[in-house]
């Protein structure tokens, strides 16, 4: 359908023609490539006695049109309507609510909401402005807005694989990001694999591109990728740096990555909103992680994230991930999945996990950020 444009004459004979055949009013409107309220609103005001006539339509529309710039004056003409303008102008309301109330009690001369605010912004209502909302005196112009490229060669969602879209093939992912508060600094890159809901999060110091893009390259080095769905922020400009094919969500519509939207909601659970991101330690970063994988999951059977993710080969190290030194054997869990024994020294902590939980939620990353400090110092010795 062509953007609306006024009818011409030949259109009209058109009209008259398919309606002579028998033509409905939708079909006229698909040989013309208009829109179906355009046709019947233009049979309905140009029919007499059930017949239309393209010659009189032709002419009643250009006498309306020289006529346009006459209709303010409807309301000089009519004092009644003119005194009822003003005074509802000073109670508020706006050229809108004045029509319409018009029509409801019956007015006896209605103007439309154009009408009143062209005699407004012309020099006999121009007084009058002072009682809009906006105290605007003339027609706002708008000026038609040049379209930025913020993200080169994007490619939209809808073009994923089918396999992406309905979840059956493993190793699709989605991204988002998690920013604090507007003055304070720190943001959380989370990725999310749609079938088997396997999480990675990272933090990041900031929103820009250079940090995320090393997370997201992160996730393509440590797991299988396929593809992966970002938003259209823009620490995601340098997509194309990752080597594998990546798909963008139409503007203002996040919620077609759904699923690790459903992820941030579980990441508040543990950083509420507010919290500077800048602030939070790295280890509870990673047990936050390793509390969300290894929340059995309905969708997956009541697995865990980690399980499915370990199944269907998501990860690519078939050894210990972290050596034990780097994460605990909660966040690993790799001696669990593939029985095998873990060089990770403070496995007896993981009882006091359970036993006691402010230990888990405090003791526990805070032992795992000294030991990533004790790794560090030996390791540059």
């Amino acid at each position: 359908m062509k953007p609306y444009t006024e009818l011409n004459q030949t259109d009209r004979y058109e009209i008259a023609i398919l309606r002579e055949r028998g033509y409905s009013g939708r079909a006229i409107a698909r040989q013309l490539g208009r829109s179906p309220n355009t046709i019947s609103r233009e049979v309905c005001i140009n029919t007499v006695n059930g017949v239309y006539h393209p010659n009189k339509a032709q002419a009643t529309s250009r006498h309306r049109k020289r006529m346009r710039k006459y209709q303010s004056l409807k309301i000089e003409d009519h004092p009644s309507v003119k005194a009822y303008s003003v005074e509802k102008l000073k109670m508020g309301l706006n050229p809108d609510e004045i029509s319409g109330v018009m029509k409801r009690e019956r007015h006896d001369s209605v103007v439309s909401k154009t009408t009143i605010y062209r005699w407004l912004y012309s020099a006999r209502g121009q007084q009058y402005c002072r009682y809009l909302y906006t105290q605007r005196y003339e027609k706002k112009k708008r000026r038609t807005k040049t379209k930025r490229v913020m993200i080169p060669n994007r490619t939209s969602i809808w073009e994923r694989p089918r396999g992406a879209m309905r979840r059956t093939r493993y190793g699709h992912w989605e991204v988002d990001a998690i920013v604090s508060p507007r003055g304070k600094r720190g943001s959380l890159c989370v990725a999310q694999e749609r079938a088997t809901r396997f999480v990675r999060i990272f933090k990041c110091d900031s929103l820009r591109t250079r940090e995320h893009v090393q997370k997201h390259r992160a996730v393509t080095t440590q797991c299988n990728v396929l593809s992966m769905t970002f938003d259209n922020g823009i620490e995601n400009t340098r997509h194309q740096e990752l080597g594998v094919p990546t798909f963008f969500c139409d503007p203002y519509a996040s919620w077609q990555k759904g699923g690790v939207e459903n992820v941030d909601k579980l990441i508040r659970r543990y950083i509420p909103k507010g919290t500077e991101i800048a602030r939070v330690l790295v280890a509870y970063i990673q047990w936050m992680e390793e509390r969300i994988n290894s929340k059995p999951r309905k969708i997956l059977n009541y697995k865990t994230a980690y399980e499915a993710a370990v199944e269907h080969g998501i990860l690519k190290s078939e050894e210990c991930p972290n050596w034990g030194w780097n994460l605990g054997c909660a966040q690993c869990r790799y001696h669990i999945i593939n029985n095998v024994s873990c060089q990770d020294f403070l496995a007896p902590w993981m009882f006091l996990r359970v036993t006691i939980p402010s230990v888990s939620t405090y003791i526990i990353p805070t032992l795992y950020t000294v030991l990533n400090i004790i790794h560090s110092l030996f390791r540059n010795a």
